[in-house]
């Protein structure tokens, strides 16, 4: 997608984008960079938020758990501190969490996914909103995912934060909507890279079969039979910020070639 040829109104707009710095955070912070939007990213990775700085002038790259509250209230202060004030906020965030039977999950790692995936999307949207509300309206866009509308047989952490993810946004779309501030989840599928890699390989060896058979099993429930791109991801999100947008919002968006069932 050639950055000059996208949809309007992203030019000069602040924009918080959590786990920033790689994956589909980066993705998301490349375009919006390149339609002009002026960024604050987190992430948990120091040499990955070394490398977004020195690839994206301008922007500012600070590093946080968005788990933790004191550090989610820190990124917030620097945020705004560099850009000025608000006007959307990214959710992306979020880990894959255990692979694994429900009697054979360890509570604290089933705790770790959804603090991540969801607590942290509560506390970013608990600093965001009032910033967002004073520059007169704006977006908020929460990463859930395919596991937010399908049962997910041994990925239960994960799937239960995204479906939490879902309710948050409609929650916050009636409760922000009169202040003209449109909330949005995205839900990718099947995003091609090293995380997608690492879940096909655990539920691969969960189940007793081999990479490629376990590959296969996933596309064959994609009705398009193949995974989207971090681009595409990140594509969605700017749309749901552009002018484009302006009247979308409690949007379940599916960016995933239609998974049928997982």
């Amino acid at each position: 997608m050639s950055p000059t040829s996208f949809v309007g109104g992203l030019q000069g707009q602040r924009v918080v984008i959590t786990a920033g710095a790689g994956g589909i955070g980066l993705a998301i912070a490349r375009l919006l960079h390149a339609q002009g939007a002026r960024l604050a990213v987190c992430d948990v990775a120091d040499a990955a938020l070394e490398a977004v700085s020195a690839e994206l002038p301008g922007i500012l790259a600070v590093k946080a758990d968005v788990s933790d509250e004191r550090d989610v209230e820190a990124f917030f202060a620097a945020a705004l501190e560099a850009l000025g004030g608000l006007d959307a906020l990214i959710n992306n965030a979020g880990i894959a969490g255990p692979t694994g039977a429900v009697e054979d999950l360890d509570p604290a790692a089933w705790r770790r996914c959804i603090d991540i995936g969801l607590t942290g999307q509560f506390l970013c949207a608990r600093q965001a909103v009032p910033h967002i509300k004073r520059a007169g309206g704006g977006s908020v866009v929460n990463m859930s995912s395919s596991a937010g509308r399908h049962g997910y047989a041994y990925r239960t952490p994960y799937a239960a934060a995204k479906w939490g993810v879902i309710g948050l946004t409609q929650s916050l779309a009636k409760e922000l909507g009169p202040h003209n501030i449109r909330v949005n989840a995205i839900l990718p599928g099947i995003v091609a890279g090293p995380r997608m890699e690492g879940v096909i390989r655990d539920r691969a060896a969960q189940v007793g079969v081999s990479y490629e058979e376990m590959e296969h099993r996933y596309l064959e429930k994609v009705s398009l039979r193949r995974m989207v791109t971090m681009e595409d991801v990140a594509a969605s999100v700017a749309f749901l910020l552009s002018d484009a947008g302006r009247n979308l919002s409690a949007l379940s968006l599916n960016v995933d070639g239609n998974v049928e069932t997982l």
